[in-house]
């Protein structure tokens, strides 16, 4: 976990890549009770209009928030967390599925041992996902 001291205005969070695969959005089905067919079947999710298969929201925006837990190393560190979602993550059937890159910097430090983390959250292509992602993070 950083400390706050040693922590500076425009630190950088590892970058960290998450897959994103079917059996995922199948098993956060289950966790969630969200199981609506344009997360898990494709004829459904193109017949409404989708590309393919898309993973939820609140899935996407969980994985996104590892970065920020692995790098406190506390998940009780994260005070604030809140994201736009921009676009979905698309999801093949195939062995690769969809890559969520996501990356952090600090964008400010506040009082009480307090940062703020922007986030960006991508799939391949550049494409963002997630606009407006920012967490207050609380440091030793």
């Amino acid at each position: 976990m950083p400390a706050y001291d040693e922590v500076e205005v425009g630190t950088e969070l590892p970058e960290q890549v998450f897959p994103v695969q079917r059996h995922n959005l199948i098993l956060y089905c289950g966790a969630s009770g969200d199981s609506n067919l344009i997360h898990w079947n494709e004829r459904i999710a193109k017949a409404v209009g989708l590309p393919d298969v898309i993973a939820h929201g609140m899935f996407t925006m969980a994985e996104a928030g590892r970065i920020l837990t692995d790098w406190a190393g506390d998940p009780g560190a994260v005070l604030e967390y809140g994201v736009r979602f921009s676009r979905p993550v698309v999801v093949p059937d195939d062995d690769k599925g969809a890559q969520l890159t996501v990356r952090g910097k600090v964008e400010e430090k506040l009082d009480g041992n307090r940062v703020l983390v922007g986030l960006t959250a991508s799939v391949e292509g550049g494409s963002q996902v997630l606009t407006g992602a920012r967490a207050v993070v609380r440091l030793p």
